[in-house]
């Protein structure tokens, strides 16, 4: 086990899970909501399911805020654990933390936009429900009835909002040995913690090792996939736009702030593209053929090598990562 991959990931960023809660205002409905009986309804022809209860824009705004969150770190982070939680790198930290306040000071204006408004809301949706229930249902009133009760009172509804940022670091599980012997615990139960514990050391480190390896291959591969969409869009229009050379500029910055496994060979490429292609601008590349040219062959050349990275054994920069973990434990002692 090399605890120095853990060391320098909690050295190189933090974990941040984010949790946007409003009320989706859907309800499943049942054969009996509609009066009906199970053997009335064909599955293989009609299906219930979940319905809405007011218009989709009356929480378009709220749909649209969670969107950009998760949207926000997606784009900056990776996943961590299967997906429990998403690692951040410390340079795209502030950026992050800071876009997220700002959404969630839009999320808290719209979730009070829509609880001043949500009386109406609710009348006007479920006068609406009774004139469908009266089409399709055999007891109307019950329908209505089953729509109503799926309607927070305007009380209640402020506990079903919510948006939550949080950051922490995965940490080595210890085993309190002490305390457990002061309690009196047996000697069978504090070898059974310490098993727990080194097993559970043992999963950390691999998993550390995997992630570390997956992110180093996944900024490969976007190398490799924003290099085809550029040759891809100067092929199509024929020409070069600032547009496209200013995508690879951005991603250049992008690929430095998520570096955090110090991919030097990628960066390295990355930099040198940047010295001989990014200098020009879009009307000095569309003035010159041989130029032109020159931008599309470094572009190829790029991907290629990206790609071929990506499906590149990654043990060396797994084991370099460590040893920024072991010089933090160096210094600590």
């Amino acid at each position: 086990m090399n605890p120095n991959l853990l060391d320098a990931m909690v050295l190189k960023g933090v974990l941040i899970s984010v949790t946007v809660r409003y009320w989706r205002a859907r309800k499943k409905l049942k054969p009996e909501d509609l009066g009906l009986s199970d053997d009335q309804i064909n599955d293989r022809l009609i299906s219930l399911g979940h319905k809405r209860l007011v218009p989709r824009d009356c929480l378009k705004e709220l749909a649209l805020i969670e969107g950009r969150a998760h949207a926000c770190v997606e784009e900056n982070t990776f996943p961590f654990l299967n997906g429990v939680a998403r690692y951040l790198p410390n340079p795209k930290l502030e950026t992050v933390t800071a876009k997220l306040d700002a959404l969630k000071h839009d999320f808290e204006s719209a979730r009070a936009d829509f609880l001043s408004r949500y009386a109406d809301f609710r009348r006007e949706a479920l006068q609406e429900w009774r004139e469908t229930a009266i089409r399709l249902a055999n007891d109307p009133e019950r329908t209505a009835a089953v729509i109503e009760g799926a309607f927070p009172s305007p009380d209640a509804m402020e506990h079903h909002f919510g948006f939550h940022v949080n950051l922490f670091q995965v940490a080595v599980p210890n085993v309190p040995t002490g305390e457990l012997v002061a309690l009196g615990t047996q000697r069978e139960v504090i070898a059974a913690r310490e098993d727990a514990v080194r097993s559970a050391r043992q999963e950390i480190d691999s998993s550390c090792r995997e992630f570390i390896a997956d992110c180093t291959a996944t900024l490969r591969e976007q190398t490799a996939a924003l290099c085809s969409d550029m040759l891809e869009t100067i092929s199509s229009t024929g020409s070069v736009h600032q547009k496209t050379l200013n995508r690879l500029v951005k991603f250049i910055d992008h690929f430095r702030e998520l570096n955090f496994v110090n991919d030097t060979e990628m960066e390295t490429q990355l930099e040198r593209v940047r010295d001989e292609f990014l200098q020009r601008s879009a009307g000095e590349y569309r003035d010159s053929d041989p130029a032109r040219r020159g931008l599309v062959k470094g572009l190829n050349a790029l991907r290629q090598s990206a790609a071929q990275m990506a499906q590149a054994d990654t043990r060396s920069v797994v084991e370099s990562f460590g040893q920024v973990g072991r010089r933090r434990f160096s210094l600590a002692a």
